[in-house]
């Protein structure tokens, strides 16, 4: 998660110079160029961005409760009900930022290597 904040994101939403004419290098002004493709980034990444964070932060929740007040829970089940309720919503997600990001993939796609490139449109 930090990786890809830190790392990865900027790099997504790198400007491109002026001079530029291919966005190939700027998957995220290349998301944008066309109405087609401009959802992904604005619903997929916005998910992403927001609540992606939602999944580590909320298992981190359910770990603490459940090492801490296992006792607590086994007497009242509604706490422990909530809590789990809790560690299925941070599961889904996680889930749905992992499709968001396929897709955005699959639309901006990139090769690894040891520079990253994306993948032209004609490939």
């Amino acid at each position: 998660m930090l990786l890809g904040a830190y790392i990865v994101y900027p790099w997504y939403r790198a400007l491109p110079p002026a001079t530029v004419a291919s966005l190939a290098g700027y998957p995220q002004r290349l998301l944008l160029s066309r109405p087609g493709t401009s959802g992904w980034h604005r619903v997929g990444m916005e998910w992403k961005e927001h609540a992606g964070w939602f999944a580590p932060i909320a298992i981190t929740m359910v770990a603490y409760i459940m090492a801490k007040h296992r006792l607590v829970m086994r007497k009242y089940p509604q706490i422990r009900t909530a809590v789990l309720v809790f560690a299925l919503a941070a599961l889904v997600s996680g889930d749905i930022a992992g499709f968001f990001g396929a897709m955005i993939d699959n639309h901006a796609p990139v090769k690894g290597g040891a520079t990253i490139h994306l993948v032209s449109e004609g490939k």
